[in-house]
């Protein structure tokens, strides 16, 4: 690739391997097809246990796995200017010409976009769910993301739905933001080979145990499924604080036999699961996209689903039934697909998703949001403080003094350790496996 059409990006996010999940995936398959078109990536995340320092993975992903550790949901500690020197140290040596971080709830996100436009790089943010507007935590949420946003180059969302959830919290352009949805590794989610029979009808909920995910929904749903058929069975995989209620309903109920709970599922098992099972449920209250659809679908399952958030862009019409977040509708939706299943075919619905969904397209239109963030003009620090007064009467402010704080401290770094001073590593690109499909 030509040397001024390639990207030097930085991923940041408290979240990323080994941890799983639905940004953890997204990041990394990104980063990996961004690689196979010639960019360099290179991610930034915390600690993970002994997991500390410098790593490489496949393809040659180079991931700084910083110092710092987590203390509340796999965030590290708000220090607002405590990253800045090791970010700083990370960009200079690595030339990076753009910075993007991923999800509203990641504190080391907010602090890395935060030190790179000081630094006068492009930033670029990635929203990967919604957030309410009325409880106290999404409250502070909100304003914390009005703040990082005001200064940003270019937003994308994984859904319309996520879209406009963002700009009403943020107050962001709808101009700036992109629409990109998620993806799905179909060589890795592939349907069993041979056809289940129906004699058995087997449900799988894989998802966290929370309240967010719907678990008390599925407590409610759950035994009333097994009282209305006879031969369907649930495999649960996951874990999370709502465990306890689920084991609760299966004593009460004794559905020791029917109820299955697999705890926690590595990444690597999830496909062994899903393809165990007929239908894929998803109770959740809230989702931006869901991945874990995508997964069950390309392994042939039928999905029942909430139709809450992004959730009914994300398969068509024939491959899910939609209900409303409540128990009377979730189990009539069951019962429904049900009797769809003998339509079903897994060999054709994975064809399907072949052609809906890939990670390759993903990169394409996310190297696009690169090329617009990089024609974007930056400013100095006075041009950009007035950005920060409109965040309100005495946020704006006290913003803009953060900002001013930050940039005092950036050019004192610059005096104590020149730019100069600190060695730019040599770039190393993996090209044997440049027509791999993810």
């Amino acid at each position: 690739m030509d040397e001024l059409k390639r990207h030097r990006i930085l991923m940041v996010s408290d979240f990323f391997y080994p941890n799983f999940g639905g940004v953890e995936s997204h990041i990394y398959c990104l980063s990996q097809c961004l690689i196979q078109l010639g960019h360099k990536v290179v991610v930034m995340t915390h600690a993970y246990g002994n997991r500390s320092g410098v790593r490489y993975m496949t393809g040659g992903l180079k991931v700084y796995y910083i110092p710092w550790r987590p203390f509340f949901m796999q965030n590290t500690l708000p220090t607002l200017y405590g990253t800045l020197p090791i970010i700083r140290t990370i960009l200079i040596r690595e030339r990076i010409s753009v910075v993007h971080g991923h999800q509203a709830f990641s504190t080391l996100c907010h602090e890395a976009l935060m030190h790179a436009r000081t630094m006068g790089y492009k930033s670029v943010f990635t929203d990967h769910s919604l957030y309410g507007f009325a409880d106290v935590g999404s409250i502070h949420m909100n304003k914390v993301l009005q703040f990082t946003l005001a200064d940003i180059d270019q937003a994308i969302c994984v859904s319309h739905t996520s879209k406009e959830n963002t700009v009403l919290r943020s107050g962001i352009a709808p101009e700036m933001v992109f629409v990109i949805p998620n993806a799905v590794d179909t060589a890795m989610f592939t349907p069993a080979p041979k056809r289940l029979s129906y004699d058995e009808i087997v449900i799988v909920v894989i998802s966290r145990l929370v309240y967010r995910k719907g678990a008390d929904l599925l407590v409610e749903v759950i035994p009333e499924v097994c009282r209305l058929h006879p031969n369907v069975r649930f495999v649960i995989g996951g874990d999370g604080l709502k465990r306890v209620r689920l084991e609760e309903m299966r004593e009460k109920y004794s559905l020791q036999d029917r109820v299955e709970m697999l705890g926690a599922v590595p990444h690597a098992r999830v496909r062994s699961v899903l393809v165990s099972g007929h239908i894929f449920l998803n109770s959740s209250l809230t989702e931006a996209f869901c991945i874990a659809i995508l997964e069950a679908a390309s392994c042939g399952l039928l999905t029942v689903s909430t139709r809450v958030g992004g959730v009914p862009e994300v398969l068509p019409d024939d491959m899910i039934v939609l209900a409303e977040p409540t128990p009377a509708d979730m189990v009539h939706a069951i019962t429904k697909a049900i009797l769809l299943l003998p339509n079903i075919n897994p060999f054709a619905m994975h064809d399907r998703m072949k052609g809906l969904y890939s990670w390759h397209d993903v990169a394409k239109r996310t190297e696009v949001v690169y090329d617009r963030a990089l024609l974007c003009s930056g400013g100095s620090l006075l041009q950009r403080l007035p950005r920060y007064l409109n965040c309100g009467a005495w946020a704006g402010k006290l913003f803009c003094l953060v900002m001013i704080i930050n940039f005092l401290l950036w050019q004192l770094l610059q005096l104590l350790q020149p730019s100069k001073s600190i060695e730019e590593v040599p770039d190393f690109l993996m090209l044997e496996n440049q027509d791999k499909e993810i």
